[in-house]
């Protein structure tokens, strides 16, 4: 602060920033200066183990049309009067609703299109048609 005396006012006294701006400034350049440790917590990262492929289990329903006229659900015989019920209480539990459907070399298309047809109407969303080259792959 600066005082100055004299003048027909009498005593007038400024304030004078430019040491304080002075100060400020080193102040400003020795915190910039200074390395800031910082310090946080020790973290206990999770460690991957080890991982163990277990190959779920592929529940692949076959509905096998024999050229004598009898059927089959995952080779076990089954009447046509029951062939609705039983593809009802499989699916009944399942997420996945797709059955396949495979044909002696000789069957009327007449027999499959009506086994398709009581498979749709038993709760079964899609039906792929089981050739001897997709049966290997199974």
């Amino acid at each position: 602060m600066g005082l100055f005396l004299g003048g027909k006012r009498g005593a007038i006294s400024e304030v004078n920033i430019v040491p304080l701006i002075d100060i400020l400034l080193v102040l400003l350049v020795i915190f910039m200066i200074m390395p800031v440790r910082r310090q946080g917590l020790v973290a206990q990262i999770p460690q991957a183990g080890p991982v163990e492929f277990v190959p779920t289990p592929v529940d692949v329903v076959v509905v096998q049309v024999l050229a004598d006229g009898s059927f089959r659900i995952n080779q076990q015989p089954t009447a046509w009067e029951t062939l609705g019920a039983r593809l009802e209480g499989i699916f009944r539990l399942r997420a996945s609703r797709a059955a396949f459907i495979k044909g002696d070399g000789v069957v009327e298309f007449a027999k499959v299109a009506s086994v398709i047809d009581v498979m749709h109407s038993s709760g079964v969303d899609s039906v792929g048609l089981l050739t001897p080259e997709l049966e290997k792959g199974l």
